[in-house]
């Protein structure tokens, strides 16, 4: 089967406290974009192929975007061995996977690369799993996760596990994605971070979000400590701005940076953008307008 992991964007991200276990209690609305996607494609291997295995009857093959670790430490390969490990009868598989979203980028893509393993082997192998019971099951493998197996728009918080889904409606609205060459490792967006103590976003969230009004409440608490670090991520949005969006941030700690945008009558957001796009030709991931949401 065929699986196209998408990405995803936070709209706001306040960081509320630091845990004892070392990870951070948070709050935010994490939205799927689904016109950014990696391929995900996996086989049952019958007959175990001439290929070797990394082990366990995995075979792996990548393409598309390089990624910076060992084959082993993908995302893709420990949900495999994880879910092996408690389902023995997942049997071999041909893994092949295309990288299109970029790593380090606020975007969640390893997260909903494992996400959508754990459905395909749940579907392949007739492990007859609920998506509750999925999204507990690869928890493990990364916080993010859990939202991948939904896949529509929720309100997070704890570590970003625990989801409410939410009505939000972005048909119609054109999305921009942007993502400069340089990037955030996680480590230096928390450096500075200045945990905001109280719960700023759960009621606007799990209110009448529809509207998309007052969207400056969602503040992605990141940005004060990256944008000094780095102008440039701070420019783009800056730009965003100037060119029309109603709503423009950083996604999750960085580095990509996206804007709404609303089409107008007059056509002035088409003439903005296209001096945007020109001007970041190379950076931009995704133009694109949001259609109705998949379940």
């Amino acid at each position: 089967m065929i699986l196209y992991p998408n990405c995803k964007i936070n709209l706001g991200l306040r960081v509320i406290r630091k845990r004892p276990d070392g990870y951070h209690d948070l709050e935010t609305v994490f939205v799927p974009i689904y016109g950014l996607h990696d391929e995900l494609e996996v086989v049952i291997n019958d007959e175990m192929s001439a290929a070797t295995p990394l082990n366990d009857g995995l075979i792996f093959r990548q393409e598309g975007i390089a990624v910076d670790c060992p084959a082993e430490d993908n995302l893709i390969v420990k949900c495999y061995h994880l879910f092996k490990a408690k389902y023995p009868q997942i049997g071999a598989v041909v893994v092949r996977f295309k990288k299109n979203i970029p790593f380090g980028a606020g975007l969640g893509g390893g997260s909903s690369d494992a996400a959508h393993m754990a459905i395909a082997l749940n579907e392949l192998f007739e492990l007859g799993l609920t998506k509750e019971e999925l999204a507990a099951e690869v928890k493990p493998l990364g916080a993010d996760c859990p939202f991948f197996i939904y896949n529509t728009p929720c309100y997070a918080e704890g570590i970003g596990d625990q989801l409410t889904p939410i009505d939000l409606d972005l048909n119609g609205i054109r999305i921009v994605l942007i993502k400069p060459n340089e990037g955030v490792s996680t480590r230096e967006a928390y450096s500075g971070i200045k945990p905001y103590p109280i719960p700023s976003l759960k009621e606007r969230a799990l209110g009448d979000l529809g509207s998309l009004g007052d969207l400056d409440i969602f503040i992605n608490d990141f940005e004060a400590t990256v944008f000094p670090l780095h102008p440039q991520i701070a420019a783009i949005k800056k730009r965003l701005l100037d060119a029309g969006a109603f709503y423009a941030s950083m996604s999750g700690s960085g580095s990509t940076v996206f804007g709404l945008f609303k089409n107008d009558a007059e056509g002035s957001t088409d003439a903005n953008l296209r001096a945007l796009k020109q001007q970041f030709a190379t950076m931009i991931l995704l133009d694109d307008t949001f259609g109705e949401w998949k379940a």
